[in-house]
């Protein structure tokens, strides 16, 4: 029988035979990478992703794999490769002399969207308040234009940015709000309108799976290249009716972030010991105790604008505070009965959701403990 030294050294030159293999993995998507690249192939395709899962697992079942294993660890080459996708050569689906105009492009979401155009072969021009006087030329000429602004002062460079561009020209609008901006932007400009809310931030690595909203106002035509264009960046287009935009980012955003923003500011109140928290926590809570120190660690203006953004807001949060009190008297009367009637009222409403959404989150969180020391 072999030694344990024996056998840690066949692993050792397991592990580096492995080793090697991903190396080579990763050359071979580098090389693929380049040649899509040579023929402006879209940055993802969610055919081929699924391919590989599944032929994949059917080899490791047969292989005699533990479920899921090669799942995570070819999701994981994957998320690497995407990693790389940043801005590329890509295909330009509206090649045309006239330039993109991003207004407020000097902004972090701005240059983002920028270095995407550019590396598809646009002219893009960047507008700013401090160069101002050049906004007839570049807005007059434009392709189309991107406002992207912070969400207080968008009503006025909306206004002041359609007295400059031409009818044809498509005027789009980066805000978390669509409504009255989409609204605004139909009634200042009588050309093709298109209202975007990125889902992400503008410190991603990639737009490989980012959900874009799309919002369309007027002249499908004229902004679809807008669309396609995004796509091929290999982000996924979410097309919804402004309104209800805005009623379900009520819950997605304002609802969310402020309930992140209250449990954030009563912990600053208590003042705990975060490591001694932290060290004492199941996976599920640091997870959670992480999202909320993710918030306070980025633009407090940004969230206050979110939060402020409409009075649908502040009613959804009224509401929300209002159905609080209930629930507290049952705890302050341990009326475990009457909790568990509504725990159950809750789980019915969630249905099927809340099963997958265990097994979903009990998936990630294995995969984060793994990189928690």
């Amino acid at each position: 029988m072999a030694s344990l030294e024996d056998l840690r050294a066949q692993i050792d030159e397991v592990d580096a035979r492995l080793i090697d293999t991903i190396a080579e993995r990763l050359r071979l998507v580098r090389e693929a990478a380049a040649l899509k690249a040579e023929h402006k192939s879209a940055a993802y395709s969610k055919e081929r992703e699924s391919y590989l899962l599944h032929s994949r697992a059917e080899m490791a079942e047969k292989a005699g794999l533990p479920a899921g294993l090669i799942d995570d660890l070819l999701l994981r080459l994957l998320r690497e490769s995407y990693k790389g996708k940043g801005p590329a050569a890509y295909a330009c689906l509206k090649p045309a002399n006239r330039p993109i105009v991003i207004v407020g492009g000097a902004g972090a979401m701005g240059r983002l969207f920028s270095d995407y155009f550019k590396a598809s072969g646009y002219h893009v021009e960047i507008l700013e308040k401090d160069g101002w006087e050049q906004a007839p030329q570049l807005l007059g000429q434009a392709l189309a234009v991107f406002v992207s602004v912070p969400i207080s002062a968008a009503a006025a460079v909306i206004a002041d940015t359609a007295s400059f561009i031409a009818p044809d020209t498509v005027l789009c609008d980066f805000t978390s709000v669509k409504g009255p901006y989409v609204k605004q932007m139909l009634e200042v400009h009588p050309g093709p309108v298109l209202g975007l809310h990125p889902m992400f931030g503008p410190d991603i690595k990639s737009l490989v799976k980012q959900v874009i909203v799309s919002c369309g106002g007027r002249g499908e035509e004229q902004y679809r290249f807008i669309l396609e264009q995004f796509k091929l960046w290999g982000a996924k287009i979410c097309t919804c009716a402004p309104d209800e935009h805005d009623e379900a980012m009520s819950i997605i955003q304002a609802l969310r972030h402020f309930t992140t923003y209250c449990y954030g500011i009563f912990l600053a109140q208590l003042r705990p010991p975060l490591q001694q928290i932290l060290d004492l926590s199941s996976p599920i809570y640091r997870l959670e105790l992480e999202m909320v120190g993710r918030l306070f660690a980025q633009d407090p203006h940004l969230y206050a604008d979110i939060i402020m953004s409409s009075p649908r807001n502040a009613e959804l949060i009224e509401a929300y505070f209002a159905s609080l009190k209930p629930q507290i008297d049952l705890i302050l009367q341990q009326d475990k009965e009457q909790f568990i009637e509504r725990f159950m009222q809750a789980r019915d409403y969630f249905g099927p959701y809340a099963q997958k959404f265990l097994q979903d989150s009990g998936a990630l969180l294995a995969k984060i403990q793994d990189d928690w020391e």
